[in-house]
C-alpha cells in the first residue's frame, strides 16, 4: 500500500523520541534529519522535504513543546499538522456550476488511468443522485471510445461519442446535449500521449476555450515517482488545472509523488484510486491520510465506506439479533459476505486506530473467509440456526462435506461462541460512530487473522 515505507521510517524516527523523557534542540533536529531522509526515500522532492522539516523543526523547538509533559507526542502532533497542510489541509470538493451542467475536463498521459477514473467519479456521482454524462474525446488511441463505452455501461453512465470527429466539436455538442436532456455533470475524457507534446496541449487548450470547463482534473499515476511532479507542473502551466486525481495508491508505490505534486502545483488532490474496480475510488481527505501515514488509523473513512456499501436496514436487524442473543451462523455468513465488499481484511484493520502497526507483520489470509463460508454451507439449515446441536459426528460430516478438517469446524464454532464477548466490549459505547462500527465487525473476530 502507498506510503507504507514512509510510515515505517517515520515510526522508527518517533520511537527514538518517545524513548527520551525530555527533548532538547539536538534531539529534534536529529529526528527531523531522519524524517527528511524518509521523505526523500518515499520520492518526495528535495525542496518539499527540506521545507517540510524546516517548518516542523521551527515549531518543535519552541518552549511550549520542550516544556510539555510529553514532548515526543507534541512533535508527532506538529508533524501530523504539517503533513496534513502539505497534502492540502482540508478536503477539496468538485466545483459545481450554478446552472447545470458542470463540465469537468479530465486530462493526463496515456496509461495514467484517465478513462477508468472518469467512469469511477461518474459512478460515485450517480450513486449520490446526480446524472453524469461521459464524453469520448480521445479519437486517437485505438479502442479508446469502445473502452469508455464498456466501462460506462458497467458504471451505469451513458457515453456520448461522435467517432473520430474533431474533439472540440465533440465536447461542444456533448455540452449542448447535456443542457437539453438534463445531465448535471459532463466528463470529457480527453486524449493522452505517452509524453507531453505541443499538439496535445494545443488540443486541450482548444477544448478548454470552447466549453469553458468548471473543473480541469489531472489524472496522475502515483507509481511514476518524480515524473509525476514534472507532468503535473507541465499540465498546470499550460492549462491551469484545478485538482489532481491520484491513481494506483493501492500498488507498491512510495507515495511521495503525491505529496510533491500537491506542493509543486498548489492544486488540491480531490480523488484517489485505490484499486481496479469501479467502486475503488475515495474522496481525498488530507487529515485522514496524514493519520494513516503516521499509523493512527482512519476510522471515519472506514465508516463512510461501510455506509456506502452495507445495507443499513439489514445491519440494524443483525445488531438487534446480537443484543437478543439470536445471531446464528446464517447471519455470520451474510456478515462475512458484506465484509468482503469493503476490501481486503488487512486494509480494513489498518484503518482502525491502534491496529495498523500491530497487524503489519501478521499473516491475514482473505481466503479464510471462503473456507469459513464453505464450512457454514456444509451445515444443515437447522445446524446453522442452532450451532449448539453440532456434536462430534456432525462435525465430522460437516468437515467431510467441505473438504476440511474437524479442527477447522471447531475453530469456526469457537469464533462464533466468542461473539458475545467481543460485542459486549463494543456495546459499552453508545455513540453513533461506535454503533456503526459494531455493525461492521464480524462476530467472533476476523476470519483469516492468525
Amino acid at each position: 500500500m502507498a506510503f507504507e515505507g514512509l510510515s515505517d521510517k517515520l515510526d522508527a524516527a518517533f520511537k527514538k523520541l518517545k524513548s527520551k523523557g525530555t527533548l532538547n534542540e539536538n534531539d529534534v533536529k536529529e529526528a527531523m534529519r531522519e524524517v527528511r531522509l524518509a521523505l526523500l526515500e518515499a520520492d518526495v522532492s528535495y525542496k518539499v522535504a527540506k521545507d517540510f522539516t524546516a517548518r516542523v523543526t521551527e515549531k518543535a523547538i519552541g518552549a511550549k513543546v520542550m516544556e510539555s509533559l510529553t514532548p515526543a507526542q507534541m512533535v508527532i502532533k506538529i508533524v501530523n499538522e504539517e503533513l496534513t497542510a502539505l497534502m492540502g489541509g482540508t478536503q477539496a470538493r468538485l466545483t459545481e456550476a450554478s446552472r447545470p451542467p458542470t463540465v469537468v475536463m479530465m486530462c493526463g498521459l496515456q496509461g495514467s488511468g484517465k478513462t477508468t477514473h472518469s467512469a469511477k467519479i461518474c459512478k460515485m456521482l450517480k450513486n449520490k443522485g446526480h446524472r453524469p454524462l461521459l464524453v469520448a474525446c480521445d479519437i486517437y488511441r485505438p479502442a479508446a471510445i469502445k473502452q469508455l463505452q464498456v466501462i460506462g455501461e458497467q458504471a451505469g453512465v451513458p457515453v456520448f461519442e461522435m467517432g473520430t470527429t474533431n474533439p472540440v466539436t465533440i465536447a461542444t455538442e456533448a455540452v449542448k446535449l447535456a443542457k437539453d436532456q438534463g445531465y448535471d455533470f459532463v466528463f470529457l475524457d480527453t486524449a493522452g500521449r505517452l509524453h507531453i507534446d505541443e499538439q496535445l496541449m494545443q488540443e486541450l487548450k482548444d477544448i478548454k476555450a470552447a466549453v469553458k470547463p468548471h473543473e480541469i482534473l489531472l489524472v496522475v499515476d502515483s507509481m511514476t515517482g518524480q515524473d509525476a511532479v514534472n507532468v503535473a507542473s507541465s499540465f498546470n502551466e499550460a492549462l491551469g488545472i484545478d485538482g489532481l486525481v491520484l491513481t494506483k495508491l493501492d500498488g507498491d508505490t512510495r507515495g511521495g509523488a503525491a505529496l510533491s505534486a500537491r506542493a509543486v502545483t498548489g492544486k488540491p488532490i480531490k480523488f484517489v484510486g485505490i484499486g481496479e474496480k469501479l467502486d475503488d475510488l475515495d474522496v481525498f481527505h488530507p487529515d485522514r491520510m496524514a493519520s494513516r501515514i503516521l499509523g493512527m488509523g482512519d476510522v471515519l473513512s472506514l465508516i463512510e465506506k461501510a455506509e456506502n456499501t452495507l445495507d443499513e436496514k439489514k445491519a440494524e436487524e443483525l445488531e438487534k439479533k446480537l443484543r437478543q442473543n439470536k445471531f446464528d451462523l446464517n447471519d455470520l455468513l451474510y456478515q462475512m459476505e458484506e465484509m468482503k465488499k469493503l476490501g481486503s481484511m488487512k486494509d480494513i484493520l489498518s484503518m482502525i486506530p491502534g491496529l495498523g502497526k500491530k497487524i503489519k507483520d501478521v499473516d491475514i489470509d482473505d481466503r479464510q473467509l471462503d473456507k469459513t463460508k464453505a464450512i457454514i454451507l456444509s451445515m444443515t439449515p437447522k445446524e446453522r440456526e442452532k450451532p449448539d446441536i453440532i456434536n462430534p459426528s456432525r462435525k465430522r460430516r460437516i468437515a467431510a462435506g467441505c473438504g476440511m478438517q474437524v479442527e477447522d469446524v471447531n475453530r469456526l464454532l469457537s469464533q462464533y461462541r466468542q461473539m458475545q464477548k467481543m460485542f459486549k466490549q463494543f456495546g459499552g459505547n453508545k455513540g453513533k460512530q461506535s454503533k456503526k462500527m459494531r455493525r461492521m465487525m464480524p462476530p467472533g473476530g476476523f476470519p483469516g487473522l492468525k
